[in-house]
């Protein structure tokens, strides 16, 4: 590692605060002191979380044992998002974490079964994807067909992670920071706290969330502002009373008038949301119609978040990084922000593991690698907009027409005139992903490659129906999901996956 930073700075707490610190304090051990810098009086943002399966891989090399992790968090199992009325009003389709065969060439299966015109949906030969219509969970084995990520409390997993960083040698200090100390160069020496004291420090990570303490209102980094393409700007969160044994194994994500709302079911309740656009929706009736889609009696009053959809500029200027809101934001519809906050930790990490001189050029690969990341996962949910052919309000009316940032534009016009499901460096979403949206929004291609008719129509729907049993065989063998669950967080320490 580089000598030049021996104390680093953590400001803010919450779920990317405590991540980093965790991350920090068992990567470098005794290289550096991890010091987290946090105020109670201004709380964390989190509303309860549905992630990405990467989340798995993040705990799995902190040392997160996954039943520990999913009491402590009232945590439940996530195959993937149900989304409703987004084509139309009444429609229906899952992108689970899971793929359909054969992507490509006279035996893909996606291409078999658009040729043989089948009334079904092409998620049923998904795995996961069946899983979830029936509401079935199983770990996978080592020969998987599917990945599966987490619902969870965001509040209690920063809990959970604090007390981990701090087992393992990070310190916490509370207070209210009221000033930043820089050099001339402009790098931030310290903070300085309302009581007078002061944090100095040689690399600071600012995880203070929108409000981007060091790096928006110190550093004054501009912002890059996506509001032209994704134009929700507020949410209400309010959580209610879970009812019953059944837990789904999937976040459901259905279309409003203005926006869209969330349902994320935990342990112990369940979370709900509305995401709306204010220019198309009042602020008002967006509560009003997140409080009607309530499951049962609300246990707290809903809450009022506003953000802007977009990034900093750079990510990380003199010897300060954002990771987290600080550094942007994208709307939760394919729970990605735990994913952004790994991605930008573990990049950081390996530049500060392999001892890389942290200079202009690993600043400047690093900020490249940030904006490419925003601009992939940008890309993929403006895809859930952009295909809708509701036009029953003045939301819809806009999304379906506004124009489309380049990149988006070519893969949809590869796949509409050639089926080809184009993929970019470092993207957030693998083929399959993309063919899951293309597929539930009844988006095909215009003509059927000929080489499909290599393979006789009879054998190609054996293919098709073959692969479905299968799917249907294996599912009916597998408990419910709440059933699974109790089974992991039940088990004797150690028996979990």
């Amino acid at each position: 590692m580089s000598q030049k930073f021996q104390r680093i700075v953590v400001i803010g707490g919450g779920s990317a605060g405590w991540m980093s610190a965790v991350a920090l304090a068992t990567g470098l051990k005794e290289r550096v002191s991890v010091e987290v810098v946090e105020s109670e009086d201004i709380g964390i943002l989190g509303v309860g979380e549905a992630t990405f399966p990467s989340i798995r891989n993040f705990n799995q090399l902190i040392g997160i044992d996954e039943a520990e992790f999913l009491r402590a968090t009232h945590g439940t199992y996530k195959l993937g998002i149900r989304f409703c009325d987004w084509l139309d009003v009444g429609s229906d389709y899952f992108h689970t974490f899971g793929h359909f065969g054969t992507l490509s060439g006279s035996q893909a299966l996606w291409a078999q079964h658009r040729r043989m015109a089948l009334a079904e949906p092409l998620g049923m030969q998904c795995l996961p994807t069946v899983m979830a219509m029936r509401g079935c969970f199983v770990l996978p084995g080592d020969q998987a067909e599917f990945k599966y990520a987490y619902h969870f409390d965001a509040v209690q997993y920063a809990a959970f992670l604090r007390q981990l960083a701090m087992r393992r040698g990070a310190s916490r200090t509370q207070g209210r920071i009221v000033d930043v100390a820089r050099r001339a160069d402009g790098a931030v020496t310290a903070v300085l706290l309302e009581d007078g004291r002061r944090i100095d420090g040689d690399f600071f990570i600012d995880c203070s969330g929108f409000h981007a303490l060091l790096l928006g209102r110190t550093l004054a980094e501009p912002f890059v502002d996506f509001s032209h393409w994704l134009p929700v700007d507020g949410a209400w969160a309010c959580p209610c009373e879970r009812r019953g044994d059944g837990i789904t194994p999937y976040t459901t994500a259905t279309a409003l008038e203005g926006g869209w709302a969330w349902r994320i079911p935990l342990q112990n309740r369940t979370g709900h949301g509305h995401v709306f656009a204010s220019r198309f929706i009042d602020v008002e009736r967006a509560r009003e119609q997140l409080l009607a889609r309530l499951d049962g009696p609300a246990v707290a009053e809903p809450r009022l978040l506003r953000f802007k959809t977009g990034h900093r500029e750079r990510f990380w200027v003199h010897n300060v990084v954002a990771i987290g809101l600080s550094a942007g934001f994208l709307e939760p519809l394919e729970s990605t922000s735990l994913y952004l906050i790994q991605d930008g930790i573990g990049r950081l990490m390996t530049l500060l593991s392999e001892g890389r001189p942290l200079d202009d050029e690993a600043r400047t690969d690093f900020n490249e690698g940030s904006v490419r990341r925003f601009a992939r996962i940008r890309d993929f949910i403006l895809l859930h907009y952009c295909l809708t052919r509701r036009r029953d309000s003045e939301l819809w009316r806009h999304v379906a027409s506004m124009p489309l940032p380049e990149t988006l534009a070519f893969r949809i016009e590869l796949w509409r005139r050639y089926g080809v499901l184009h993929e970019y460096d470092e993207d957030g979403f693998d083929a399959s992903s993309w063919l899951a949206i293309h597929a539930g929004m009844a988006h095909w291609p215009e003509r059927e490659d000929p080489v499909l008719t290599e393979v006789p129509r009879q054998r190609a729907l054996a293919a098709l129906q073959c692969r479905r049993d299968a799917i249907a065989a294996a599912v009916e063998r597998m408990p419910e999901h709440h059933r699974m669950l109790h089974h992991v967080l039940t088990a004797r320490p150690g028996r979990s996956r």
